[in-house]
């Protein structure tokens, strides 16, 4: 039968892991459920950031071509659909 689990081992600084472990009390968490949760927030944040990076990118593209309202998203696909 396999583990349903597995065993991180990493090291970091004896005053990141006392505040490690203040934060799992305080959240009456285990540390390995403080850690999930932090793993969470961290791919959020990630999915975050780049979808932030791709409306930038897209609002430049859409002012280049002069988009600036839904109805010019509306006309345009009309223009494409009738070449």
């Amino acid at each position: 039968m396999s583990r349903k689990t597995s065993i991180l081992g990493f090291s970091v600084p004896p005053e990141l892991a006392r505040e490690y472990e203040k934060m799992a009390k305080q959240e009456r968490k285990t540390k390995s459920e403080l850690f999930r949760d932090m793993i969470k927030l961290y791919k959020q944040y990630r999915e975050e950031k780049e979808f932030y990076r791709l409306q930038t990118r897209m609002t430049e593209h859409t002012q280049k071509l002069g988009i600036r309202t839904e109805e010019d998203v509306k006309r345009l696909i009309q223009e494409v659909r009738g070449a």
